[in-house]
């Protein structure tokens, strides 16, 4: 639970109280009051709190020492660069980002809307999955996607533990340190992107173009694990996880493995014996046939003749959900291109302004308090020296 503490040093800020959760000091706002703590990371910890002011539920992230790798304060930066534009009912919602006392803080503390659980729970869970669960769940994704891809941004990090789950099924799409957007070319940066097993042939054999597809196939995999209640391909490492993919689909064919730019790699793939593949009916035996046949299109090799997100949710399985009329699109396309090579100072003042669209009462004074110790200046005597 949470432990209401004094102050380090017994100096506290006006505005912040504290609590102490798994061993970690919480300083945050008066308004919230923490309940307790729900999940750990490697970026820190998530507490369940109250806004006082409005009665409502709300989880808090604390980022600890956010500075510390300059790479994780990049994706904690693009985050909130993302979040403060995106409006989405299937789209976890960022309501504040705490003020710190001064420019030099090291803890970002995260105010998100609470949700109970998350799809990975649920699948490890003993809970029986209906078809209807499956199917509502599949459908809350694809509108996610089709909205984050109609803003021009791939999400590029989709698994069962980064989709959010209430008590009535509702499914919010969270964790956007992965996002990106293409450049005018359409060339996107090839680092480390998506969880192994949930990563797309063409992330796994180092293509250098990749677009909206790679999330359709991660999808793909999330709804096979939801019907099987498993993962399909938990490959232990890239090439053992390119192994279970052919093993499954089947030997591919050469037209199929036009796309892969790089010579070593199209090599590998046609070095694996051969393999009629299993079909998904027979992994999936209990599984609506329909849902059957949108898996497999979503689950292809060669990512052109992979189904789209806009496809999918017209898909027969999908119909008796989806009205194509009540998902309008992103009201404008989000440019995510930061610089990578931005210093630790940069990102921080980056950080800071992102902030201060949560805090605007901060904002305007600012230079109000500016001007006063200006207009303080100028009175001052000068005293000789």
């Amino acid at each position: 639970m949470a432990t209401l503490v004094d102050p380090p040093n017994g100096i506290g800020i006006q505005g912040k109280h504290y609590y102490a959760m798994w061993q970690t000091l919480f300083e945050i706002d008066t308004k919230y009051v923490p309940i307790k703590p729900i999940g750990r990371g490697a970026y820190g910890i998530v507490c369940s709190s109250v806004n006082r002011e409005t009665n409502e539920k709300v989880a808090i992230k604390k980022i600890h020492n956010v500075f510390d790798n300059r790479v994780d304060a990049l994706r904690t930066l693009r985050e909130l660069k993302l979040l403060r534009h995106l409006r989405h009912e299937n789209v976890i919602a960022l309501k504040d980002i705490m003020m710190p006392a001064s420019r030099s803080f090291k803890d970002v503390y995260l105010v998100y809307e609470l949700m109970d659980t998350d799809l990975h729970q649920i699948i490890k869970s003993s809970q029986a999955l209906s078809n209807d669960h499956c199917q509502y769940f599949l459908f809350q994704l694809l509108r996610a996607l089709k909205y984050l891809h109609s803003a021009n941004i791939l999400h590029r990090d989709l698994k069962p533990g980064n989709l959010l789950v209430n008590a009535n099924c509702e499914l919010k799409i969270c964790d956007f340190g992965l996002a990106r957007t293409s450049n005018a070319k359409g060339q996107l940066m090839t680092e480390y992107v998506v969880t192994r097993w949930y990563r797309a042939p063409e992330l796994l054999l180092c293509c250098d173009y990749y677009g909206t597809s790679i999330d359709v196939w991660s999808v793909g995999c999330i709804f096979a694990e939801l019907l099987g209640r498993k993962p399909i391909f938990p490959g232990t490492d890239c090439l053992n996880q390119l192994k279970l993919i052919v093993n499954i689909l089947g030997t591919i064919n050469d037209a199929d493995l036009e796309f892969i730019d790089n010579p070593k790699a199209r090599k590998y793939i046609k070095s694996l014996p051969y393999t009629p593949g299993i079909p998904f009916s027979t992994l999936y035996p209990h599984a609506n046939p329909l849902a059957i046949d949108l898996l497999k299109k979503m689950l292809v090799f060669d990512p052109s003749k992979r189904i789209s997100v806009t496809e999918a949710l017209h898909h027969p399985y999908m119909s008796p959900l989806y009205d194509p009329n009540s998902n309008p699109p992103a009201e404008v396309p989000i440019d995510l291109d930061l610089d990578e090579d931005l210093d630790e100072e940069s990102i921080r003042e980056m950080m800071w302004r992102e902030m201060h669209f949560y805090h605007p009462e901060v904002a305007a004074a600012a230079p109000a308090a500016a001007a006063a110790a200006a207009a303080v200046a100028v009175a001052a005597p000068v005293v000789a020296s």
